[in-house]
């Protein structure tokens, strides 16, 4: 008797549409929590009311869902394949840093913790501003787990490349996870809960960024200006 083949799943359209909508509709009850949350923390003062920590801890973890809900949306949309609403344009760096650091600022404020910034000032570049945004304060919502009590994010010009940097002072990246690069594989950890989903989003959007011969690229390292973690995005 011939063997049978094993039976090829594939998923329908209508599955694929339906666990986006939900993944939409999560997204924005999970966007709605968190906004309360910042409410209610911003109308509290850290010493005046018990329950603050725990009310900054929700937050925290409101942010990281919503974090991956919006990278599994843009990820289903085949982000970097072509036909995905890429829209490159002269951006100010001083801008950039005001939209990130607003984004991050309630919740670094309520687990005590500093955001330093440094960037070129007049600066322009040509780039996603939406999606560098998604990753940079992707990448600060993750420093805030492994930070002592600092976070730096700093833009320079490094020749042809912008390089973009979200540094904390904590003990830094496992030497494993380094000699990997920066890839989602190497993060992927099921004791820690690290998915590696961030990471990949973050190279997939790197890369969508080109200039001639020149694509954007993500790379993490231990040290920078506060001795801790660094992920680095380089743009062209």
């Amino acid at each position: 008797m011939d063997e049978q083949e094993a039976p090829q799943h594939e998923g329908s359209p209508e599955l694929f549409m339906f666990l986006a909508s939900t993944v939409h509709d999560m997204k924005n009850s999970i966007s709605v929590l968190s906004g309360t949350l910042e409410n209610l923390l911003a109308a509290r003062q850290p010493s005046a009311a018990p329950e603050y920590d725990q009310m900054a801890q929700m937050l925290y973890q409101t942010k990281r869902l919503n974090d991956n809900l919006i990278q599994l949306l843009a990820l289903y949309k085949d982000v970097g394949k072509p036909g995905y609403p890429f829209d490159p344009a002269p951006r100010s760096m001083r801008d950039l840093v005001e939209l990130v650091s607003g984004q991050a600022h309630m919740l670094l404020q309520s687990r005590g913790i500093a955001l330093d910034v440094a960037y070129p000032d007049n600066a322009i570049w040509t780039l996603d501003e939406d999606l560098v945004i998604g990753v940079l304060v992707h990448a600060i919502n993750n420093a805030v787990r492994y930070t002592r009590d600092r976070i730096r994010l700093s833009i320079a010009i490094d020749g042809d490349y912008l390089e973009l940097r979200v540094e904390d002072n904590g003990v830094g990246f496992p030497e494993a996870m380094l000699e990997s690069g920066a890839s989602a594989k190497a993060a992927i950890n099921f004791l820690s809960n690290s998915s590696g989903l961030g990471l990949y989003f973050s190279s997939e959007v790197a890369k969508m960024h080109k200039y001639r011969q020149r694509n954007g690229s993500i790379a993490l390292e231990n040290g920078g200006a506060l001795g801790g973690g660094c992920f680095v995005l380089r743009l062209p």
